[in-house]
């Protein structure tokens, strides 16, 4: 079922935001790394010693990637573009049959998500940038079925009440709950009141059904002045969406504004407190309010000051780095504004699930993270946000 969409938002606030923001900065395409160094190469942490080896150069600000049960890899690339790689190699042709996308600075096409049953149904995801005639944007979900060598039976099964100006903040983090539901974080699109406001689907964690329907159980079915689809609110910009393998716990990171990146872990109908409550202040240097905390907010796991531009973020399960497994890790762009900071932090918790430990890893490279997954082979495979990018294999050094 297709979700339908009223009528486009575009207040003054938007209007006047129509240049965007590049992650919390004026929008404008973000200063470009330096070239990687020469790889392999190997480097020091703090549990193993590293190898970082280069699968796939020459991506255009690569945005995620999902692994086939076959082995091979797919990669989204923002300008529209989804990828293959097989047996490690890149596919110079793009996968066939994608989505109409808007790039924008930060917009185009962003996650690719497997069906929990792709192996019998070959079913993806991919959410988008989606433009309309009048100029404005908005996120978009489409389903599709993979043959292996295209995308058929394309269906655009969810398009958020969220349309804007702005050229940034789309969200388009998925994942798949313990419940069989498809979760869909949406950003505010850079106007705070989105919100914390029920009749938009912006700064939202969304939930719905497989084919994009809602579920009839969700927190805020028949509230007046809430959308259906909503699961929970008062986000800013989520970058990354993942299932805690134990707790099956759904945990989202996004922005803050200047300091104030969050962990948090989502709950149904709850309020998350953006823009009413943050640890970050304005780009201004002014506060965006006196709160940090309020009674009826959900305080996030964890925080960051100054900020480092969080992105993709999952968990290690695997077995090929026995003092990880446990461990989350979460991509970083830049730290404290300050670019070719890029890099990636692995989070260690203790047994009440309170988190001890940040430790920086690929720093060296200085390139923007835009994701970090674990593979079915126990590595872990790391996306770079830059043009050109790379997708990286991280395995052990010996």
């Amino acid at each position: 079922m297709k979700v339908s969409t009223r009528s486009g938002l575009a207040s003054g606030a938007a209007i006047a935001l129509a240049c965007g923001f590049v992650d919390g900065a004026l929008a404008q395409a973000p200063l470009p790394g330096p070239p990687l160094p020469p790889l392999p190469i190997d480097l020091p942490t703090v549990e193993h010693p590293i190898r970082v080896v280069e699968i796939a150069g020459g991506l255009e600000h690569p945005w995620s990637l999902a692994f086939l049960p076959d082995g091979g890899l797919l990669v989204t690339e923002r300008p529209g573009r989804l990828r293959i790689v097989r047996n490690g190699v890149l596919d110079p042709e793009p996968v066939a049959g994608v989505p109409e996308v808007k790039v924008t600075v930060l917009g185009g096409l962003l996650d690719v998500l497997l069906h929990p049953d792709f192996e019998r149904n070959g079913l993806l995801y991919l959410s988008y940038s989606k433009g309309r005639d009048d100029g404005l944007s908005t996120t978009a979900v489409s389903r599709a079925r993979f043959d292996g060598r295209a995308l058929v039976d394309v269906e655009e099964i969810f398009v958020a009440e969220n349309w804007s100006v702005s050229e940034t903040n789309f969200g388009g983090r998925m994942a798949f709950g313990r419940d069989g539901h498809l979760y869909i974080a949406i950003g505010e699109r850079q106007e705070q009141e989105r919100a914390q406001d029920g009749r938009v689907h912006g700064g939202k964690v969304l939930r719905l059904r497989a084919d994009g329907s809602v579920p009839d159980d969700n927190p805020l079915v028949g509230r007046e002045g809430w959308l259906p689809e909503i699961y929970s609110y008062g986000h800013r910009s989520p970058q990354g969406l993942a299932v805690h393998p134990e707790t099956g716990a759904l945990w989202e990171n996004e922005h803050g504004p200047l300091g104030g990146d969050e962990i948090n872990v989502i709950l149904p109908g709850r309020n998350y407190g953006w823009p009413l409550a943050t640890f970050g202040t304005d780009y201004d240097g002014r506060p965006v309010t006196e709160r940090s905390s309020h009674d009826g907010f959900e305080a996030p796991l964890m925080y960051w000051m100054p900020s480092i531009a969080v992105s993709g973020l999952s968990f290690y399960t695997g077995d090929r780095f026995p003092a990880w497994r446990g461990n989350a890790f979460v991509g970083a762009m830049m730290l404290g504004r300050t670019s070719w900071t890029g890099h990636i932090q692995r989070l260690t918790f203790n047994e009440q699930g309170h988190p001890i430990q940040r430790e920086p890893i690929l720093i060296e490279l200085r390139q923007r993270i835009r994701d970090v997954r674990p593979g079915p082979d126990g590595l872990l495979y790391v996306l770079t946000d830059e043009n050109p990018g790379a997708l990286l294999r991280i395995e052990p050094a010996d």
